[in-house]
This record gives C-alpha cells, sequence and structure tokens, in this order.
C-alpha cells in the first residue's frame, strides 16, 4: 500500500507540472503527457480504493 501511495504522489507532481506547462504556455506536448498520466493516476486510485477497502475489513 506504502508502494501504491508513492506512485500516486509521483504521478500527481508530474500532472501537476505538465497540466501547468499546457495552460501556461500552450504546450501541447505537455497537455498529451498530461493527459496520459491522468488515466494512470485513475487506475492507481482505483487500485488504492480496493486495497483500502481489503485492508479495513481485517
Amino acid at each position: 500500500m506504502k508502494n501504491l501511495v508513492e506512485t500516486l504522489k509521483t504521478n500527481v507532481e508530474s500532472f501537476l507540472k505538465d497540466a501547468e506547462l499546457q495552460i501556461e504556455s500552450g504546450n501541447k506536448a505537455a497537455g498529451q503527457r498530461a493527459r496520459k498520466i491522468s488515466l494512470d493516476i485513475e487506475k492507481a486510485l482505483k487500485e488504492f480504493r480496493k486495497v483500502s477497502i481489503e485492508n479495513s475489513k481485517k
């Protein structure tokens, strides 16, 4: 679970950096990277929810 949280933290930081680049300078490649990372974040959050529920049942 700790690794999952670290992965989420890293992905969110990358997303924020790329999203800011797209907003501030119109960098299209950064926007594409941000969209890709957002999908990875979504998958990781679903996995976190699954693991969290399993741990709460113990």
